[in-house]
């Protein structure tokens, strides 16, 4: 497990870094901004992943919300129990996934709700024949005919906020590396910590192929935009506050001790 050991303190080095912590959500942005047009100007060759059915998109991407939870719920536990075991910390603590689950919920019912609301069911790809006895993107689609509305780019927002997410709830890691913990607890918190850092990334780049492959560039810029509006108003101004699940810990009891 040497190289694991390796492997995290790089990772944990890196996310240190103020520049990059403090400046990774501008790149969701950039890439947003950047990616819509190189779409728009043709600029980027069709590639393995410019199809929906790419192994990436298939088995991560639909059910992103799903790995993210997956790898963060046993994170978020292990970490945290090992700044305090007090209850009420740990159940402030595992607030953040129902906010999160709750703030993925509503965005992506309102986009659904949105595309349905502005929309119309035509029968050929020319969008010229509308037809008015389906008046949802589902019924429409189950009949075998094309729905157009406004579709905000559900992937842009969940990949963005997701990869935001989890950066935030991983920021512990860097005072346990130096607290002393057991064999189990520290390898596991370790496979974890990798496995997060690589969902990171595959979110990154699914986020910039959707930029350059997908969509209107309306659409993407005002997913990307509420994934950061999302993580924004919980992270940088309800966690400050006292009533709130609060901000992930930053230091190990032991280590106050030693500084004070």
């Amino acid at each position: 497990m040497a190289a694991v050991d390796v492997i995290v303190d790089n990772l944990v080095t890196l996310w240190r870094i103020p520049s990059i912590r403090q400046n990774f959500h501008w790149i969701f942005l950039l890439i947003s901004v950047v990616g819509s047009v190189l779409k728009e100007l043709e600029l980027v060759p069709q590639t393995y992943f410019s199809s929906t059915r790419n192994a990436l998109n298939v088995y991560f991407v639909k059910v992103s919300w799903g790995w993210t939870l997956l790898l963060l719920t046993p994170f978020l536990l292990l970490s945290n129990s090992s700044f305090s075991r007090s209850v009420s910390f740990l159940s402030r603590r595992l607030l953040s996934l129902a906010v999160a689950t709750a703030v993925w919920y509503a965005f992506t019912e309102t986009f659904f709700y949105i595309e349905d609301a502005t929309g119309s069911c035509y029968e050929t790809d020319a969008l010229d024949v509308v037809n008015k006895e389906f008046v949802s993107k589902a019924s429409c689609r189950r009949a075998g005919f094309l729905w157009d509305g406004y579709d905000i780019s559900g992937h842009s927002f969940i990949l963005a906020y997701s990869a935001l997410f989890i950066v935030e709830e991983t920021a512990p890691m860097a005072s346990l590396r130096t607290a002393k913990l057991s064999a189990l607890p520290r390898m596991v918190l370790n496979l974890l910590y990798v496995a997060l850092n690589l969902i990171v990334i595959v979110w990154v780049w699914m986020f910039a192929c959707t930029s350059v492959y997908f969509h209107d560039p309306s659409h993407k810029l005002l997913g990307t935009i509420c994934g950061l509006i999302a993580w924004y108003l919980t992270y940088r101004v309800w966690y400050l506050k006292p009533f709130s699940p609060g901000l992930p810990p930053q230091r190990h009891p032991k280590e106050r001790k030693q500084h004070a």
